[in-house]
């Protein structure tokens, strides 16, 4: 599949957890980006569930005017209970449909604290920006450090050679909300550069 080239961003899909977590910013960041993107007139594009910080980003963009285009399974709509208020709701089969239309959605993707899925959306996504499949920005919002760690496996991965500091530099990363959306929006598709290292098999 060819690249689709980078567009401006009118719509940001958001991977966050469907818990609230044991921070109250988590809640914040949540509730802010829902606030910022609604007052920049970008639409937010997320899992479409009312739990968990997805639920204070949507609730918090809807109450400022904004879009918001929820994407959930069938099986979800009823385990997450799927929100009832959103600008549109797409209900879809399997995870994967799921997946692939919110990425064909958004123009952007920003990621929150969360659990398995959130890593899995995030990692899926910079997966097709490596491979050309998409050229659109990933940030990360690293509120109170929460993605430290997974910022160290990468760093980790580059160092023992599996991912290249050119992959690697394709995840951006601010502090805060704000500091995310910034980043965002002054995204640059980067130069092509090669995917893979050509070592050699090490020897034992």
């Amino acid at each position: 599949m060819g690249a689709q080239h980078a567009r401006p961003v009118a719509r940001v899909c958001l991977f966050c957890g469907a818990n609230v977590g044991a921070r109250a910013s988590y809640a914040q960041s949540a509730r802010r980006l829902g606030e910022v993107l609604a007052a920049r007139g970008l639409a937010l594009v997320y899992g479409g569930g009312s739990v968990g910080l997805m639920n204070e980003a949507a609730n918090s963009a809807l109450a400022a005017g904004g879009e918001v285009i929820g994407v959930i399974t069938r099986e979800l709509m009823a385990r997450e209970v799927g929100h009832a208020g959103l600008t549109r709701m797409h209900v879809v089969e399997t995870m994967h449909e799921r997946k692939a239309l919110m990425a064909s959605l958004a123009d952007a993707f920003v990621a929150l604290p969360g659990g398995f899925g959130t890593f899995d959306e995030l990692c899926e996504m910079l997966t097709w920006d490596q491979l050309g499949i998409h050229e659109k920005p990933v940030v990360l919002a690293n509120v109170e450090g929460f993605f430290d760690g997974f910022l160290a496996q990468l760093d980790r991965a580059v160092e023992d050679r599996l991912l290249t500091p050119a992959n690697r530099a394709m995840l951006d990363v601010a502090a805060n909300v704000d500091g995310a959306i910034d980043a965002m929006l002054r995204w640059r598709a980067p130069p092509p550069a090669p995917k893979w290292f050509r070592d050699p098999v090490p020897q034992p």
